[in-house]
C-alpha cells in the first residue's frame, strides 16, 4: 500500500508538471498564433501610385484601393489591416511615420522601399533630359549609394520592424524592370534603357541580400513584369506622363493585380 500511494503521488505530480509545461507552452504560442494582423509599409510602388482609384484620406500619400496591399487584405480578411505606405517615402520616412500600427499581433508586413533614397525620380529625369553619358554617370553615382549607403538603412529599417513586430512574416518587395530590350520604341535610346535596367537589377540584389540577412522574403516581380514593360506593348507601368508626372514610371492597377499581388501573395 505505501509503495503504491508512493507511485501514486509521483504519477500525479509528473501530470501536475506536464500540466504546467504544456500551459506554459501554449501561452508562449498564444502570441504568435493570435498575430494576424497585416500592415503595408512603404514608398509609391506599396501605397500605389499609378494605379488610380485613391483612397481620399490618404491626401498626398495617395494610397489605392487598387494597390497590392489593398487587394490582398481584400481577399484575406486579415483580423486588421493598416495601410500605412506613402508615395515618396524614403526609409527615413518609414521610421518616422509608418511604424506605429505594429505591434505583437501583426503577423504579415509588405514593404517598398529604398528606390526614392537611391534617387530613382532623379536618375530617371537625368535620363529623360540628358545624353546617354548624362544618364550613365547619375546610374553610375546611384548606384555607389546602393553600394555605401543603402544597405545601412535598410538594415535599420528591417531591425525596427521585427522588434516592433517580434511575430510578423516580413515580405520585402522589390522592383521592376522598366524596359523590354530589343524593340522598336520611341523615346530613350537602347543604351539609356538597358542603362536603367541594370540600375533596377542591382536595386533589387541589395535589397534581396538585405532582406534575406534578416530573414524576410524578398518578393521579386521581375519575373510577372517580364512581357509587360514599357516597350513590350502590353505595358504595365506608366512612361512619362507630361501632364501627370507623379504617376510615371509607376505600375498601372494591372501591374498591381497582375505584377505585384501575385508575387505578394505567392510569398505571403
Amino acid at each position: 500500500m505505501r509503495r503504491s500511494r508512493i507511485t501514486a503521488y509521483v504519477a500525479s505530480l509528473l501530470l501536475a508538471v506536464g500540466g504546467a509545461l504544456t500551459g506554459a507552452a501554449a501561452a508562449q504560442a498564444s502570441p504568435t498564433a493570435a498575430a494576424t494582423g497585416y500592415v503595408a509599409l512603404g514608398d509609391s510602388y506599396s501605397s500605389g501610385v499609378g494605379a488610380d482609384s485613391y483612397i481620399s484620406s490618404s491626401g498626398d500619400c495617395l494610397r489605392s484601393t487598387k494597390s497590392y496591399p489593398y487587394l490582398w487584405a481584400a481577399a484575406h480578411s486579415p483580423s486588421s489591416f493598416a495601410f500605412t505606405a506613402c508615395s515618396g517615402a524614403r526609409t527615413g520616412d518609414v521610421l518616422a511615420n509608418q511604424l506605429a500600427p505594429l505591434n505583437s499581433s501583426t503577423g504579415l508586413v509588405s514593404i517598398s522601399i529604398g528606390g526614392n533614397d537611391a534617387g530613382f525620380a532623379d536618375v530617371m529625369t537625368t535620363c529623360v533630359l540628358q545624353s546617354d553619358s548624362g544618364c550613365l554617370s547619375r546610374i553610375a553615382t546611384a548606384k555607389a549609394y546602393v553600394d555605401s549607403t543603402l544597405p545601412g538603412q535598410l538594415d535599420t529599417v528591417y531591425s525596427t520592424i521585427s522588434a516592433k513586430a517580434p511575430a510578423a512574416h516580413v515580405v520585402v518587395l522589390g522592383y521592376p524592370r522598366f524596359y523590354k530590350l530589343g524593340a522598336t520604341c520611341l523615346g530613350l535610346s537602347d543604351t539609356k534603357r538597358a542603362a536603367i535596367n541594370g540600375a533596377a537589377d542591382y536595386l533589387d540584389s541589395a535589397i534581396a541580400k538585405r532582406a534575406a540577412d534578416h530573414g524576410f522574403t524578398f518578393g521579386d516581380v521581375r519575373t510577372t513584369f517580364t512581357g509587360h514593360e514599357l516597350c513590350s506593348g502590353s505595358a504595365w507601368l506608366h512612361s512619362l506622363n507630361l501632364l501627370n508626372i507623379t504617376e510615371s514610371y509607376h505600375p498601372t492597377a494591372a501591374g498591381h493585380s497582375g505584377g505585384y499581388l501575385p508575387v505578394f501573395t505567392g510569398a505571403a
